[in-house]
């Protein structure tokens, strides 16, 4: 993937925009507030997502929780590895995509979060 530029949404989720695609993941933030991940639940190719709508969900020891998308657009791809390797998130939370959409409106992108008012939300 070329250089992306990435956000954030207080929901700590990451989305690396790329021309009209983006991959879309977990911050590390999250992934260390939920411990061993444990399951991933992903949704099908092909489904349209609105943003902040539930795309999925991920399971750690300590608890569940909901994925929502940061910007709308067709799930394009999603990280079928995780079904059997979903400690892959706690790996490297920032590196591991979990779905990857085409993008229905880019210009949501400016209601994002840079990296620096991410660290700044955080703390």
């Amino acid at each position: 993937m070329a250089a992306a530029d990435v956000k954030y949404t207080q929901d700590h989720e990451w989305i690396a925009l790329t021309g009209a695609e983006a991959e879309v993941g977990i911050t590390d933030y999250a992934q260390r507030q939920l411990g061993d991940v444990v399951f991933v639940e992903l949704p099908d190719v092909g489904r349209t997502l609105g943003r902040g709508e539930p795309f999925g969900s991920i399971e750690s020891v300590k608890a569940v929780s909901e994925l929502f998308t940061p910007m709308s657009g067709e799930v394009i791809a999603v990280n079928t590895s995780l079904s059997e390797e979903p400690e892959q998130v706690n790996a490297d939370a920032t590196g591991t995509w979990l779905i990857k959409l085409k993008l229905s409106d880019p210009s949501e992108a400016a209601d994002l979060m840079t990296a620096d008012d991410y660290d700044k939300f955080i703390k």
